[in-house]
């Protein structure tokens, strides 16, 4: 009863460093009731979102029932997981016709109709997730972060008239204010850890030391000295796996160092395997959600009209020319396993935030993901049908193990919606929404 109390924003600050603290029992005040304090699931709440590009071959991955007892090929490493997901079918995008590649990716998180141009008068929407940064994110370090997978610099025209910038940015400030994504792991670390100043300024400062955490070791001592045995191994936990990631994104540097490769598309310092690089910034996300540096996350998986090939999985064939598939039954094989690949990282990253206790329950309980795609049939280039996933949620009991497959079209937005709303952002309409999707989640009982 008399235990020392922290703050939830308590910083480890070092030469130039300030790292954020997971939840600890110190930062919930003794004799105080948790639906008081920041163990709140309320006000822990955070969301993520994942795009995935050219849509999916439906045949592979849409459940059958309404339970997700036997998982299609597309879905099938989800099997752990499955109690935390919910299949959503049937969902379009009526503001992101005509279709095109562009709009699939410029629609997603807007439900807006993009303005046609190849020139720099763009204009979109503001996104879900930067609505949702206004109002969970304004008390954290990062309002939000944008992450993607691949470096670009193309401007101009990429598709059928639209400019470049709706297939480069995922995420929208503002109708007119695109927001650039990050895909190499270096600066989003430093961007997470810095203490602060331009990006120059925090890289020249990690090359300084030869790691983050050694120059908070007085700060960590102090800290540990005033919690109990349990908050000194969330600590050492946590504080490991930040040492684990910084040490893997060394060993990234400084193989493309002594093995430089002419790939364009990757940004120096980042592990050559694309499954590798996925990852790290899968545990990036997990770090800022741990540490509550953010709690709004976009992250852009691969890109639209994307050529990246996939020969670790049996796939050497470019992605985009596979996914005009004609019914082919090869191509449409390929465009399930290229599917069932991208799957797989999610739900590796869905195990590891459910192995992280926080409050009455895991990281993962007190998180919504959304993953998923602006495009249906990437043969017709059609945003009908949608796949998407829905993860996490349980403080607020969202149904898990199920298959929610709509009678009618439903509009997307109505899922962004009902998202926004249990995360704390009450709204009654967004874009072209029509209602809330009821079904999602079974009532709070209190």
């Amino acid at each position: 009863m008399k235990r020392s109390h922290l703050s939830r924003r308590t910083l480890l600050r070092g030469t130039g460093a300030a790292v954020a603290l997971p939840l600890l029992d110190a930062m919930i005040p003794a004799m105080t009731a948790s639906a008081a304090t920041a163990a709140a699931p309320s006000r822990l709440k955070r969301i993520g979102y994942i795009y995935i590009p050219m849509g999916f071959n439906p045949a592979e991955w849409t459940p059958e029932g309404e339970t997700l007892d036997e998982l299609p090929s597309s879905l099938s490493p989800l099997e752990d997981v499955k109690d935390h997901l919910t299949v959503i079918s049937n969902t379009d995008l009526q503001n992101a016709y005509p279709g095109s590649h562009a709009t699939s990716n410029s629609a997603f998180l807007s439900a807006a109709r993009a303005k046609r141009t190849e020139s720099s008068d763009y204009y979109n929407g503001t996104t879900v997730d930067q609505v949702a940064a206004r109002k969970i994110g304004a008390t954290t370090q990062l309002p939000s972060l944008e992450l993607s997978m691949d470096l670009l610099s193309t401007v101009g025209q990429c598709d059928n008239g639209y400019a470049c910038v709706y297939q480069n940015s995922l995420s929208w400030a503002s109708p007119t204010q695109p927001l650039p994504s990050e895909a190499h792991p270096r600066i989003v670390f430093e961007s997470l850890f810095g203490e602060g100043g331009t990006p120059e300024q925090r890289r020249a400062a990690m090359q300084k030391r030869a790691s983050l955490l050694d120059s908070i070791n007085l700060e960590i001592k102090r800290i540990k000295n005033r919690v109990g045995a349990s908050d000194r191994n969330k600590i050492d936990g946590y504080l490991e796996s930040i040492r684990e990631v910084e040490r893997r994104i060394q060993l990234a540097e400084q193989n493309s160092e002594e093995n430089p490769l002419p790939d364009l598309d990757r940004p120096v310092g980042v592990p050559t395997a694309y499954a590798d690089h996925a990852k790290l910034m899968f545990d990036l996300q997990l770090l800022a959600f741990q540490g509550d540096i953010t709690r709004v996350v976009s992250f852009q998986l691969a890109r639209e009209a994307s050529t990246r090939t996939y020969p670790e999985i049996g796939v050497p064939d470019p992605h985009h020319p596979v996914t005009h598939h004609g019914r082919d039954p090869e191509k449409l094989a390929k465009v399930a396993k290229i599917n069932q690949f991208h799957v797989s990282l999610f739900a590796d990253f869905l195990k590891r935030m459910d192995e992280v206790p926080e409050g009455d329950g895991t990281l993962l309980d007190h998180s919504l993901y959304m993953y998923g795609s602006g495009m249906g049939d990437p043969d017709a280039h059609d945003h009908s049908n949608l796949p998407i996933l829905v993860a996490g949620g349980a403080a607020e009991n969202m149904r898990g193990n199920r298959h929610l497959r709509f009678k009618d079209p439903e509009p997307l937005s109505n899922l962004h919606l009902t998202l926004l709303n249990k995360i704390g952002v009450p709204l009654e309409s967004f874009a072209d929404s029509t209602g809330t999707v009821d079904d999602l989640f079974d009532p709070v009982t209190l």
